[in-house]
């Protein structure tokens, strides 16, 4: 099965995930599919490395470890199709985290603010009332 793709072929995200093993390993990776099945004994990291970038898109992956020039043209002749981009599934997906739209009034600001003076205070108080109380016995 491996190597045996069409040049350009569009795999499912489904499709590509169920390679996910030692002898059949597929990656995703900047919206491409690679068979990196005959690269497994001889990658650097570990066979292990490969396995976990399995079933998502591990385009973060290979850019954060930081390889090469020449490890990123060795990934070209693992090279099989493309990836349906709509069949990743939403979770998988990265999505940049929103801003907050947290906007708390002047009101409840000042409350918080009180409280935080007030509640040691009364902690305290609380702390010299009952050592008072038990010396006195």
């Amino acid at each position: 099965m491996a190597g045996m793709a069409a040049e350009g072929k569009i795999y499912s995200f489904d499709e590509v995930a169920q390679h996910n093993l030692p002898k059949d390993c597929w990656l995703i990776m900047n919206g491409k599919v690679y068979d990196v099945t005959a690269f497994m004994d001889d990658h650097p990291g570990g066979d292990e490395v490969l396995l976990a970038a399995t079933g998502k898109d591990a385009t973060s992956d290979f850019d954060d470890i930081g390889h090469s020039n020449s490890a990123k043209e060795m990934v070209d002749k693992y090279y099989l199709g493309e990836i349906d981009v709509s069949s990743i599934p939403v979770k998988l997906k990265y999505v940049p985290p929103q801003k907050s739209s947290y906007n708390p009034d002047k009101s409840t600001d000042f409350i918080i603010k009180i409280l935080q003076f007030l509640v040691p205070l009364l902690i305290l108080t609380l702390a010299f009332a009952v050592r008072h109380y038990t010396k006195s016995e």
